[in-house]
């Protein structure tokens, strides 16, 4: 009996450790993805003030972001390709305020949201993303379900019951532990994606701050 009451206890105590370690990592992914999105719209607003001294700002703007990916991906890695470099100057476009750009949403959800060329609809999924919790992969589901037209469709006053409705099927949870699983995320730490890595390496680079 007190040997049953010893491992009670004892599975309380590993429990209440695991929640401790399981939350502190929740809180360090979410803290690299802050980072992560602070640092991508601050180049993007560098290279934006910076192309805007250029007489031909379109041809001169295309040179410059190929110069950049190059000169950053030999000396950093991947994660700067010209797309990458030129979704971080759309994104100090499109958010010229910094706190508008939501902690909740990773860089690849932004990276779905900047290809949205109307303003108003780029507005109406990013909400949606936070509030449902999309992931990537259902945001962009939604998007080619032409969720904001059916919407529209549907009449001005649509419901939030309404807009449920047509955003129920296949929804999927996004989880803030899942945020480490993103590519962005691990070239953004230079860590190799598809590949095992320690936590005490993401620690590490945690602590660089």
């Amino acid at each position: 009996m007190e040997k049953n009451l010893k491992m009670l206890d004892n599975r309380e105590l590993i429990y209440n450790i695991k929640q401790l370690i399981i939350n502190a990592r929740q809180r360090n992914i979410i803290k690299v993805n802050t980072e992560l999105l602070v640092t991508y719209w601050e180049i993007g607003k560098q290279i934006v003030e910076f192309e805007q001294k250029g007489e031909n700002r379109a041809q001169y703007g295309k040179e410059l972001v190929k110069t950049i990916s190059k000169e950053l991906t030999k000396e950093l890695g991947k994660g700067f390709s010209i797309s990458n470099i030129q979704f971080m100057r759309r994104l100090y476009e499109k958010y010229p305020k910094q706190q508008t750009l939501s902690v909740k949403l990773s860089w690849s959800h932004y990276c779905e949201l900047l290809l949205i060329e109307d303003d108003n609809e780029r507005a109406f999924y990013e909400k949606e993303t936070i509030s449902s919790n999309w992931s990537v992969r259902e945001l962009k589901r939604q998007r080619d379900s032409a969720l904001y037209q059916r919407i529209l469709l549907s009449g001005k006053d649509a419901s939030k019951q309404k807009i449920e409705m047509l955003a129920r099927n296949g929804q999927q949870i996004n989880e803030p532990k899942d945020l480490v699983k993103d590519p962005y995320i691990l070239e953004f730490l230079g860590l190799p994606e598809g590949k095992p890595f320690l936590e005490k390496d993401l620690e590490k680079d945690l602590e660089k701050d």
